[in-house]
């Protein structure tokens, strides 16, 4: 695979995130459009470091990014369950205040 093929994927992935994130109005399907988005970021960085440099020290650094995005979609989720427990709904308009 070359380097515009890889980056063609990343587009196309980030493509498909972005209108799943603005299409969307349950909370769950908008998180799974910013996952999207974050994953074609993610290979067209490692297409870069791969072709550019092939050394370990960009893998190191997005298996870093790749642990804290883990990390920031189960907090998502997290507050996604508690909103659909407290609200009993999961639409992103009933999530305008979460103070209450």
């Amino acid at each position: 695979m070359t380097l515009q093929t890889m980056l063609l994927v990343a587009a196309a992935l980030f493509s498909v995130g972005l209108y799943g994130a603005i299409s969307q109005q349950v909370v769950v399907m908008v998180m799974m459009g910013l996952e999207l988005m974050l994953n074609g970021v993610i290979l067209a960085a490692a297409a870069f470091w791969w072709f550019l440099s092939p050394t370990p020290d960009g893998q190191v650094l997005l298996l870093v990014v790749i642990t804290a995005m883990t990390v920031e979609m189960a907090m998502g989720f997290a507050v996604a369950t508690l909103l659909h427990r407290s609200r009993q709904s999961d639409m992103t308009d009933m999530a305008t205040d979460l103070s209450r």
